[in-house]
Order: C-alpha cells, then sequence, then structure tokens
C-alpha cells in the first residue's frame, strides 16, 4: 500500500482512495502515484467484496494534473528523446484510464477542489461525479503548449458532449462547479462539508444492491460506448444468463414479492 494513496473501506464494501499529496495539489503524472493508484484499483477491484469505489483528494484540490515542477526540471515524462517520451506516457500515465476502463467496481469521483488537466481527466474516467462547491475543472493542456496525453480527447467528449468538450480543451479555460452541472461534468453539487457524506449516501445506494449484477451492468455500460446494438445484445444475453443463476437475484424476486428487504449475500 502507497503512503500516496490512502485507503479506508467500511464494512458495506465501499472504498474511498484518497490521492494524498496535498501540498502539491495531488498531481498524477509521477510514476510513485501512477504506480500506487493502479496498484490501489487492482487490489480493490479483485477483492468481491468491494462494492463501490469513492476517488477524492487531500487538501483543498482533487488533483492538479500534471507535476509543472518536475515538467519545469526538464523530468516527468518527458526525455530528451521522444520516442521515449511516447513511450513513458504509454507505460506511465495512459495506464490508468485502461485500468479504469477494465474494472468491473463502479467509481464515484468526489471532486473535493479544482480538477485540473490530468486531474479532470481522471474525474472523467469516473462513473459518476459529484463536486463542491469550491471545485474548478479545467481541460488545460493547451495553457502549458501540450495536448491531453492522458486520454482525455476520448473521454471528455463522452462526458460532456463534442461541442462542450472543444470550448473546454481548445480554450484551456476553466470552468466553476456550477457550469460543470449544466453541462453534465458532474450530476450534484454539494458543499464542501457536505461532499463526503453525499458521496458516501450514493455509494450505498450503488452498494445496496446484488454485487455481480452492479459489476456486469457496469461492463456493459462501459462496453456500450463502443459496440453495435448487435454485440452489446450478445454481451447482455451471456451475462443475464449469468445473473439468473445468482443466489442474489432469487432474493431480489422473493423480496420483491414478499414486500420485504431483501438480504445479499454476493452469491
Amino acid at each position: 500500500m502507497s503512503d500516496l494513496i490512502l485507503e479506508d473501506s467500511d464494512d458495506q464494501g465501499i472504498v474511498v482512495l484518497t490521492l494524498n499529496l496535498p501540498k502539491q495539489r495531488n498531481p498524477i503524472s509521477d510514476p510513485e502515484m501512477i504506480e500506487g493508484l493502479l496498484a490501489a484499483l487492482a487490489r480493490r477491484d479483485a477483492d468481491p467484496a468491494t462494492r463501490v469505489i469513492i476517488l477524492t483528494g487531500a487538501g483543498s484540490a482533487f488533483s492538479s494534473g500534471g507535476n509543472l515542477h518536475s515538467m519545469k526540471a526538464g523530468g516527468g515524462l518527458r526525455d530528451e528523446l521522444p520516442a521515449r517520451t511516447r513511450l513513458n506516457y504509454r507505460t506511465g500515465i495512459q495506464r490508468i484510464p485502461l485500468a479504469v476502463e477494465a474494472m468491473e467496481v463502479p467509481m464515484i469521483a468526489a471532486v473535493n477542489g479544482p480538477a485540473i488537466g490530468a486531474g479532470c481527466d481522471l474525474a472523467c474516467m469516473c462513473d459518476l461525479r459529484i463536486a463542491s462547491d469550491t471545485a474548478r475543472f479545467a481541460e488545460s493542456f493547451v495553457k502549458v503548449g501540450i495536448v491531453p496525453g492522458d486520454g482525455g480527447a476520448w473521454l471528455l467528449p463522452r462526458v460532456v458532449g463534442f461541442s462542450k468538450a472543444c470550448e473546454m480543451a481548445l480554450t484551456g479555460d476553466a470552468i466553476d462547479a456550477a457550469e460543470a452541472l449544466a453541462c453534465g461534468l458532474v450530476s450534484k453539487v454539494v458543499a464542501p462539508e457536505a461532499l463526503m457524506d453525499e458521496a458516501m449516501a450514493l455509494a450505498r445506494r450503488v452498494a445496496a444492491n446484488p454485487a455481480h449484477a452492479v459489476r456486469m451492468t457496469r461492463r456493459l455500460l462501459r462496453a456500450s460506448r463502443n459496440a453495435e446494438l448487435a454485440t452489446i445484445l450478445d454481451m447482455s444475453a451471456a451475462m443475464q444468463a449469468l445473473a439468473h443463476d445468482t443466489a442474489d437475484h432469487g432474493e431480489a424476486v422473493s423480496a420483491m414479492l414478499d414486500k420485504r428487504t431483501p438480504t445479499f449475500t454476493g452469491r
């Protein structure tokens, strides 16, 4: 377990992962942070007891994205050889969106403050996003003369639509939490002190459902963004066959007919 990623969990299978470099505003481009986050995600996704992951940042920021201090010093993902820089991105920060895309556990971004550049894209990688009213979002790569090297050109349009994504990415300008709510980047904006309570309440609503059905539904939703209808129908039929055979499905049907609260076991 990395000190750069704080992990906390409860008895309902809700895990909170906190980016823990508050003095630097939680950049995610350095190798240590990348490896820590990837390890935490893989470990929790492989644990059947994990129902929902909440991702947030320590201190006043969600994530500043790239580490500008490393960039200025000539370090970070850049190398003297452009071919090696390309390799650094592919074996570094680009592993995060690929890992999140392959996961089964749903992720909620609790955006407690600025989510800038790769930090904005990290929020977009999550399935659900709620924000503090102090949050700001910026697809700001052009402001420092680079492009979204972490997959933002794929992620952002799927969250806010093509036109709004172009506005954000081509201007690099920041938007506040109210505008993020209006364009669908987040689904709810709350006071800072209420953010984690709201995130936990949302997580509990998800975690209350049968775990296998939630995980398979998440995979179907992810796959649907790039597949034809016939492919999704085929996947849905296969997953439905598995879902029908779970004990939790039988319990859910019985509980509805009996008008009682179901007790799910994850089987």
